[in-house]
């Protein structure tokens, strides 16, 4: 399965479309991301980022409902089966 996450675009280098890269802001961490996908994306700008490339321009509504998702994933991942614990669900 492949998965895109929200970003918001901190900064953006270079002129040339192919090559332009942007500092996206994923919750605490900053990553360094291809924007060739994106060319109108701005600074301020909320990204889709799939394997290190932007891959479509999200308004920040879209954004935290995305993130809002991942979180109750996480969530329901704490109390999933694993190999190593067995917590039950009633």
């Amino acid at each position: 399965m492949c998965l895109a996450v929200p970003g918001k675009i901190e900064s953006i280098e270079g002129e040339d479309q192919i090559f332009r890269m942007g500092k996206i802001y994923f919750g605490g961490i900053l990553k360094t991301v291809n924007l060739s996908c994106v060319p109108d994306a701005r600074i301020g700008d909320y990204v889709l980022v799939h394997a290190g490339f932007a891959i479509s321009v999200i308004d920040e509504e879209e954004a935290r409902k995305t993130l809002e998702c991942f979180d109750a994933i996480n969530g329901i991942e704490s109390i999933i089966e694993t190999p190593k614990h067995r917590h039950e669900i009633h």
